[in-house]
């Protein structure tokens, strides 16, 4: 049994594909398949199900799983403290990015960038998905740290957090929306009045959709969603063409073109992003470094919610919410 071995089918069943797993290794597929078949011979019990449309881990290999991640992690360890006497800093750090957050307040890919610069021998992913998902990532180790959105008042068990964008979500709508007759400019439109409106939210599973729900059955009914989007910014362009109410952050220059917007009230309704990492830290130097780094340039949130460009922590978890999406896509809800 060798590690490569080990690295081979720890990768497969994240990707549930083969070829994907491959290519992340950049190595040639077959090498990889015979790698893997290699182990389970060894061991006498196959590891995969290589029946379906997607690789799935079978019930031998969900218990190996654990053992062999351990052992990829006590082997990187090795290297890791053999780095510390020489100073050098290397390794493998996975972020997580909520969809379209970096756009609007801050620049995540810079930062990451300038890191790489100052530390070439640091491998660095970024993945993005949906703040449910990387939450558990993050619990299951798959993840090192990720910017998330909020969709509770109190930080997930064994989290941490640091509040970066703190912003109002609005009610944003077609110049002839009904809805600007009856709450004129400087007045807000209280949430109940979207009962029976259809609605343009990001999808299920992120922080600014958990914030709107949980604010809509508080109220006293369910949200009707007619579309979703990935974007704050095609969920506005959805709205400005009469398609329903979006409910999306303040733009940050003023309305669209073509949109209307209104402060949301009773309740107010807020869009929230933070920086999050598991509380025992994450596990490697290099993941480390970076969430230092990171918790010092990443913007703070002022009391009002504007953006201040100076280091700070949130003691604790801010309320719900934040702008995100899952995937660069627009579809009908159902």
């Amino acid at each position: 049994m060798e590690l490569r071995q080990l690295r081979y089918f720890v990768t497969v069943v994240e990707e549930a594909n083969f070829t994907r797993a491959a290519a992340r290794l950049h190595l040639a597929q077959p090498g990889v398949s015979a790698q893997i078949r290699q182990l389970e011979r060894e061991l006498g019990q196959p590891l995969l199900d290589r029946g379906g449309r997607a690789v799935t881990v079978t019930e031998v290999g969900r218990a190996v799983l654990p053992y062999a991640r351990a052992a990829l992690a006590a082997a990187e360890g090795i290297r890791q403290s053999v780095d510390e006497f020489s100073g050098l800093l290397r390794g493998r750090v996975r972020v997580g990015l909520v969809s379209g957050a970096s756009t609007r307040r801050f620049d995540l890919a810079s930062l990451l960038a300038d890191f790489h610069d100052a530390h070439p021998q640091v491998e660095i992913s970024l993945t993005e998905d949906t703040s449910e998902r990387m939450l558990d990532a993050l619990h299951a180790g798959e993840l090192d740290l990720a910017v998330t959105g909020l969709a509770a008042d109190e930080p997930p068990p064994g989290l941490a957090l640091r509040l970066v964008v703190d912003e109002p979500l609005v009610a944003a709508v077609a110049p002839d929306d009904p809805l600007l007759g009856t709450y004129p400019a400087g007045e807000g439109i209280p949430l109940t009045a979207l009962r029976d409106r259809p609605l343009i939210s990001l999808p299920r599973g992120t922080g600014l959709r958990g914030v709107l729900e949980r604010a809509c059955a508080e109220a006293g009914f369910r949200p009707r969603i007619a579309f979703e989007a990935a974007a704050p910014q095609v969920l506005e362009r959805l709205a400005a063409r009469g398609l329903g109410v979006a409910v999306v952050p303040a733009p940050a220059d003023g309305a669209a073109a073509g949109l209307r917007t209104r402060a949301l009230t009773a309740p107010a309704l807020r869009g929230r992003v933070a920086l999050t990492w598991r509380t025992e830290g994450p596990s490697g130097p290099a993941a480390r470094a970076l969430l230092a780094r990171l918790r010092d340039a990443l913007p703070v949130p002022g009391a009002d919610g504007a953006v201040r460009e100076e280091p700070g922590e949130t003691a604790t978890a801010p309320p719900p919410g934040a702008q995100e999406a899952a995937a660069p896509r627009v579809r009908p809800a159902r």
